[in-house]
Order: structure tokens, then C-alpha cells, then sequence
């Protein structure tokens, strides 16, 4: 079992997956479509491209959180993998938001800034599974 030895940048033990640098930074993901992009749309988009946007961003953190719970590393980086395409498939409705008019450019830019940012954290993390156990 791995998790026990996971360092972040500031030398803090993993004891959870909310110890997890890219479990949190999906979740600041997850609470900006929540709570900037959600009350932002029309109120006729919050039931349909609201609902797929708070769908993939939910699907961000509990991913992360399942692989985690999972114990082999070949599981983890699998559900990982699956919290990337997520946070992919966030962008992508953040895009469609924005050629529909429901989401500003700046709104977009932001989100496109934590998507980036929660992608590359997933990377360094899967890059991780995959090198504690070659």
C-alpha cells in the first residue's frame, strides 16, 4: 500500500485522498462551476448545460477519490485518468457556454486557468503511480 508514503511539495503525509494536490485542486474546479459558472447561466441553462457541467466537475474529485480507495495502483491511475477526461469534458462545456453566450470570456479563462492547473497535478500524480511501482 502506497498511500502512506505520498509526499506533496510541503512534506505532508498522504493519509486521505483530501491530501491529495490534485483531489483539491479539482475540487476548487468543482466549486467555481458551483458557484460562479452555475448561478451565472440563464435559468433555463441551469437544467441542461448547468446539470452537464456540475455533473463533470463532481466526477473531477470523486474519480480521484475512488482510485484512491482502490489500493492498486493500476485501479488509482485508471480513475485518475478518468478525473482528466472529466476535467477535459468541464473545458469543453465552459467553451460551449461561452460560443452560446452564457459564459463570459472572463469566466472562461478562469475556468480554462483550474483546468489546466487540476490536469497537470492529475499528470504528476499518475506519473507518480506509475514510477513507485517499476
Amino acid at each position: 500500500m502506497y498511500h502512506g508514503r505520498v509526499k506533496t511539495a510541503e512534506c505532508t503525509q498522504i493519509k486521505t485522498f483530501e491530501d491529495l494536490e490534485c483531489w483539491k485542486e479539482c475540487r476548487t474546479l468543482r466549486l467555481f462551476i458551483a458557484k460562479q459558472i452555475i448561478p451565472a447561466l440563464p435559468k433555463d441553462e441551469r437544467y441542461r448545460l448547468g446539470d452537464q457541467l456540475l455533473r463533470a466537475a463532481r466526477s473531477t474529485t470523486s474519480n480521484i477519490a475512488e482510485g484512491y480507495g482502490r489500493f492498486h495502483y493500476l485501479d488509482n491511475a485508471k480513475f485518475c485518468s478518468n478525473a482528466r477526461g472529466s476535467c477535459w469534458e468541464v473545458l469543453d462545456h465552459l467553451i460551449t457556454g461561452n460560443d452560446e453566450e452564457f459564459v463570459s470570456a472572463e469566466l472562461l479563462a478562469q475556468g480554462r486557468v483550474l483546468v489546466d492547473h487540476a490536469v497537470r497535478l492529475l499528470n504528476g500524480y499518475m506519473n507518480y503511480l506509475k514510477r513507485a511501482h517499476t
